[in-house]
């Protein structure tokens, strides 16, 4: 019997955590079925760390961008330095940007700049948006909106844990939703009841990792294999067999990550 395949849409292979461990992290992800994962890099001066990961190992692609939380302190990126990067045949997605006040909401303006930039590019580039948001769902469903009327573009909420109200916002513009472990936690109940109420087709799989990982790792360091923990529970969610939830959420990241597909 095979393992049904999934991908990890959303980690980050160049933080420490992993540092020395790769062969054998995605071997174990292989083991556990995750064929594909795309490695995050957050702070644009880091993307040659990354884009090296994406390089060494065939079941790694990348994205890169600014993350909210790092926007004051990194120099604002601009569209063509994003759209330069985009060309490498491995990068797959722009980002992660978004918003994020639960931390930094003094950096709210140059985050909402940042996001802007990041928006335009994946206009241009026909490339996936990859959105952080946290504490900041009024001026993230606006930006959203606004942006999407000036020009369409893709778009995944990823890790989403906001309100079903920006939930259904992205769902309406056509975006994706991504299950992290959060999903998978005892007390995430009205979560799952958001994805629950969502379309299949527009569901991710991701870890994060090295954060948020689901039971039965909680509390331990995450990993790309920890994924299919997440698609266990996102299969219940859906009422849905585990194949065929790992086929629906790997048919809908080939559509939306086209050049990973």
């Amino acid at each position: 019997m095979t393992t049904p395949t999934i991908v990890d849409s959303h980690c980050h292979l160049d933080f420490p955590d992993f540092d020395g461990e790769h062969d054998a992290l995605i071997a174990r992800a292989a083991e556990a079925g995750v064929t594909r994962m795309v490695t995050i890099c957050t702070r644009l001066r880091l993307e040659p760390q990354v884009r090296a990961l994406a390089e060494r190992y065939a079941p790694v692609f990348y994205a890169a961008g600014t993350h909210p939380m790092s926007a004051a302190e990194e120099p604002l990126t601009s569209v063509d330095e994003l759209i330069t990067l985009s060309k490498h045949p491995k990068f797959v997605g722009i980002g992660e940007t978004g918003l994020d006040y639960h931390y930094t909401q003094d950096s709210a303006e140059v985050q909402k700049t940042s996001l802007r930039i990041h928006i335009e590019t994946a206009r241009e580039t026909k490339l996936p948006l990859i959105i952080h948001a946290r504490a900041a769902d009024d001026d993230m469903t606006q930006i959203l909106r606004d942006e999407f009327k000036n020009g369409a573009y893709t778009c995944v909420m990823h890790c989403f844990s906001s309100s079903a109200a920006l939930g259904k916002a992205a769902l309406d513009l056509g975006f994706y939703l991504s299950m992290s472990g959060i999903t998978a936690f005892p007390k995430s109940q009205e979560l799952r009841d958001i994805f629950a109420a969502a379309p299949v087709d527009r569901i991710l799989v991701e870890t994060d990792s090295p954060y948020l990982a689901p039971p039965p790792h909680r509390g331990k360091r995450n990993e790309p294999a920890f994924s299919a923990h997440t698609a266990r529970v996102g299969a219940d969610v859906f009422k849905m067999e585990y194949a065929d939830f790992a086929a629906q959420t790997t048919a809908n990241f080939d559509r939306l990550f086209w050049k990973a597909a």
